[in-house]
């Protein structure tokens, strides 16, 4: 048996009156997903541990078997080893966004959509002026990247920026979250506002804000943690012997590599609607014809919904389904082998409120001779009449790897 999971990043959503009152879900026309829900089975799932925020990191763990409260040590330490860059005893890692800043309020929490190459300008001027002695910065993908501090105490209180995207940046600069910790905060918090000083007057910026586009005008630091310690999925689950992961973002590709795939880069992914999804689907083929397992993500309908663009939402959607699992669904129709696929989201992302909401996401499995049951389309509401029901956490990959 071959497994394939695309997972379609913050596709869920909530009726929008711009849609006539549906969902994206429901308003894109999909039909090979759907195909899917019709020929397989369908349920709901909660991807979010109580106690745990609504973050792509948390939710993509449960999806994939992990007890968070034993393994999760914050993004940017899962990016780090995406980025190949090592976590020593004593070191915290975290995510460090390129953000807009707009009359002291979050404008964005992509620096306008920045593209890689000019935030890797951008950070490698951070690390030359800011960098050095306790704290090093890192490049990463678009607006995502990493910043890494000796001594730093995990237990502060961080904020994601697109959460509070229109409020007050220094409501939500970091605080302490236990004794011990302010230092820490204090460090952080000087590191942002040099960084929104000295960002502003780049060549990088300035060409931007010519150009009539957001400025990368600061940093914004979140998310911290120490290496985490994770058993690789073949370890836990004797069906997968080798397996890879496919995605644009740092986050999914790290807790891939702690997960033991192989990451596989594909030119031109860039975890926007504008990504190579052709590449990825060759890619993805390619590798589930040698290995056992391949985890797909596609990070375009959150960066939609964090946008609050329904119709952009609409066509990421879209786009999946012609440019990922129709040829995905029309290499395997020929195989001998027996293949499962799922796809689901991670979490909702709902245009309305532009950020992570932890109700629980639909799911759909199709198996080669499978079973179905009554549900005939892929989405929201019609996934709880599925023959699944309500799941939480591990109970999902069990699940999908052990066939029933």
């Amino acid at each position: 048996m071959k497994y394939i999971i695309i997972l379609g990043d913050g596709m869920a959503d909530e009726p929008i009156p711009a849609l006539g009152g549906k969902t994206p879900l429901q308003a894109a026309e999909k039909p090979e997903i759907d195909w899917i829900a019709a020929h397989g089975r369908n349920g709901l799932l909660d991807t979010i541990p109580q106690g745990f925020a609504p973050g792509s990191e948390i939710a993509n763990l449960a999806i994939l078997g992990y007890d968070l409260p034993k393994v999760f040590e914050g993004r940017g330490s899962l990016e780090a080893a995406s980025m190949g860059v090592p976590i020593e005893a004593g070191e915290m890692a975290m995510r460090c966004n390129l953000i807009t800043i707009e009359d002291g309020k979050i404008k964005n929490h992509s620096g306008g959509q920045i593209s890689t190459e000019e935030a890797a300008e951008l950070i490698r001027f951070l690390q030359a002026e800011l960098g050095g002695g306790d704290a090093d910065f890192f490049p990463g993908v678009s607006y995502r990247h990493l910043l890494k501090l000796k001594g730093g105490d995990k237990h502060i209180i961080t904020t994601p920026p697109h959460d509070v995207i229109g409020e007050d940046f220094r409501k939500h600069l970091v605080k302490p979250g236990a004794p011990g910790s302010g230092k820490t905060a204090e460090r952080l918090n000087e590191l942002i506002l040099k960084s929104m000083e000295i960002l502003p007057g780049h060549p990088v910026n300035k060409a931007r804000a010519k150009a009539g586009k957001d400025m990368a005008d600061s940093i914004w630091l979140w998310s911290p943690g120490y290496r985490p310690e994770m058993k690789t999925l073949s370890e836990q689950f004797p069906q997968i012997k080798s397996g890879s992961v496919i995605s644009a973002v740092d986050l999914i590709k790290g807790i891939g590599i702690y997960a033991g795939l192989d990451s596989i880069d594909v030119e031109g992914a860039t975890g926007l609607y504008d990504t190579n999804y052709e590449g990825k689907a060759a890619a993805a083929i390619k590798a589930l014809k040698k290995q056992d397992f391949v985890f797909l993500h596609l990070e375009a309908s959150d960066e939609a919904g964090h946008d609050g663009d329904p119709e952009l939402k609409v066509r990421t959607i879209r786009y999946l389904n012609d440019r990922i699992v129709r040829p995905v669904l029309n290499e395997i129709r020929y195989w001998n082998e027996e293949v499962s696929i799922a796809i689901l989201p991670d979490h909702p992302t709902p245009c309305a409120i532009r950020t992570h909401t932890s109700a629980p996401v639909p799911f759909a499995i199709y198996r080669t001779g499978g079973g179905r049951d009554s549900v005939t389309a892929f989405d929201e509401f019609s996934a709880k009449d599925g023959s699944y029901g309500l799941m939480a956490g591990r109970q999902f990959i069990e699940l999908f790897l052990n066939g029933k």
